[in-house]
Parts: structure tokens; C-alpha cells; sequence
């Protein structure tokens, strides 16, 4: 699918990742659809008319709602469900509090929102569903409990829907993301290195990520996997289940 003039929706789209997807999107002539908690606190100093935005409050099922009855969502190409939040540490040490918040961002509020946009790209000339899902809903660390079954959830939810949509004009893509630069990336060390080794953990930069994805997008792909070692992980992980399980628990101590 190509991305000029096509209209793409993407939440979480203020910083990180999201706001890298935006301005790549941007510079293949795409019309954007900003879904931010606070469009009044985004700076557009790189945007023009082809940029709008859109309030969006992913950890509030009332918000999403609200969100769902703005007209200019009946135009819109291509869903890129991006907003996340991490959780980390030990399963005991986690905050109850926020690990519903991210299970309703990264999850529920993503199944949420996909399910009202269906029924809106059905009616477009040719639609796309983008998940964001990282290569922990493929390998599963130690101290990534909720964060990875999360990651899961939407692995194995982007597959299932692929197959209903079969037979219909849409398309879904599954994001295994890898590490990338962003300020969530920089809160892994603090959450998991009291139990876990994390020293190897790499990561590109937000606008390399972003043409990977952009790239994905218009070559109708239906996964996007990493590559490196993170991409042997993945392998691994899927393949030899038990095998990445013994490796990976080795880097951590309780």
C-alpha cells in the first residue's frame, strides 16, 4: 500500500517511536492523524496542513469512546496502534495500578479501538491495521511478566485477526520491535537490572526504525521481524522454546 495521500492514524504518536512513524509517514506524502492524550503540547514545527491531531487517552475506555464518534476517522488508511507502557522488575515488585494501566494501553485499549476502526477501513478502498507488538511477544525474559504476556496478547491477537479479515481489503502488520532509542528504552535498565544482566541490549534509532516500518507498510508485509541478534532470539525463542528459556534465565539472579 502506498503512503501518498493515504490518511494514517497512529496513537501514541507525541514521542518515541510514534512521532518517528509520523515524520517518516510525513515525508512519503501521507495525511496524518495525530492520537495524543494532549494535542495542545505537541510541537508541529515539522508538520504542515496534512497534519491534524486528535485527543486520545488510550488508558480510558471513556476516552477511546469520545475518541470513536469524530467524523474524520471515516477517511482514514491505515491504523497504526503505537501508544505503549512498560512494566518491570519482579512480579511482586510491580505496581498493581500500573500494570492494569498497561495492560489497557498495550492490550484491552488496542482490541478496543482495532474493533471500532474495522468497521470503518471495511468501507475504504484499501485499509491496514499496524501493531506494535516488540520481540517480547516473542521472547519471554525474566522480569518482563506482564509486559511480555501483554506483547503476547497482541502477537497472537494480530494473527488471529489476519485470518478473520481474509477475504476483506484489509490488512494487518505485526511490529516485532526491537530495542530503539526512545525514552521507554531508557527506562529498561532501571526496571530490570537489579535481576537481570542487560548489558547487551542494543538498539537503533527512531528514524531507522520508522523506514523499516514505512518500508513494511507499503510492501504489504505481514510481519515485520528484526534482524541481528535479536532476530536469532526470536528464532530461538519460537523454535527451541525450552533452549532460550535456559539461556535467557541465566542472566538473572533473584
Amino acid at each position: 500500500m502506498q503512503l501518498k495521500d493515504k490518511l494514517v492514524l497512529i496513537t501514541g504518536s507525541n514521542r518515541g517511536i510514534g512521532l518517528g512513524f509520523a515524520k517518516e509517514a510525513h515525508s512519503r506524502g501521507a495525511r496524518l492523524l495525530l492520537a495524543i492524550r494532549s494535542p495542545s503540547e505537541l510541537k508541529l514545527d515539522w508538520a504542515d496542513e496534512r497534519v491534524e491531531t486528535i485527543a486520545l487517552d488510550m488508558s480510558s475506555k471513556e476516552s477511546i469512546e469520545r475518541f470513536l464518534s469524530d467524523s474524520r476517522l471515516n477517511e482514514v488508511d491505515i491504523l497504526i496502534n503505537n501508544a505503549g507502557q512498560l512494566t518491570g522488575g519482579l512480579l511482586e515488585s510491580q505496581d498493581l495500578d500500573q500494570i492494569y494501566s498497561m495492560f489497557q494501553v498495550n492490550l484491552v485499549g488496542l482490541i478496543h479501538l482495532t474493533r471500532a476502526m474495522m468497521l470503518k477501513l471495511i468501507n475504504r478502498p484499501e485499509g491496514m491495521i499496524v501493531n506494535n507488538a516488540s520481540v517480547s511477544g516473542v521472547m519471554h525474559l525474566p522480569c518482563t511478566t506482564t509486559y511480555t504476556a501483554a506483547k503476547t496478547g497482541v502477537v497472537a491477537f494480530s494473527s488471529s485477526l489476519r485470518q478473520d479479515l481474509k477475504g476483506t481489503k484489509i490488512k494487518v502488520l505485526t511490529l516485532i520491535t526491537p530495542g530503539v532509542k526512545t525514552r521507554m528504552f531508557d527506562e529498561i535498565a532501571p526496571k530490570y537490572s537489579k535481576h537481570m544482566d542487560v548489558s547487551s541490549i542494543t538498539s537503533i534509532t527512531t528514524e531507522e526504525y520508522a523506514k523499516r516500518v514505512m518500508n513494511a507498510i507499503e510492501k504489504n508485509k505481514k510481519v515485520l521481524s528484526p534482524g541481528g541478534l535479536e532476530g536469532i532470539g526470536c528464532f530461538m525463542a519460537r523454535h527451541f522454546p525450552l533452549l532460550f528459556e535456559r539461556i535467557a534465565s541465566s542472566q538473572f539472579k533473584r
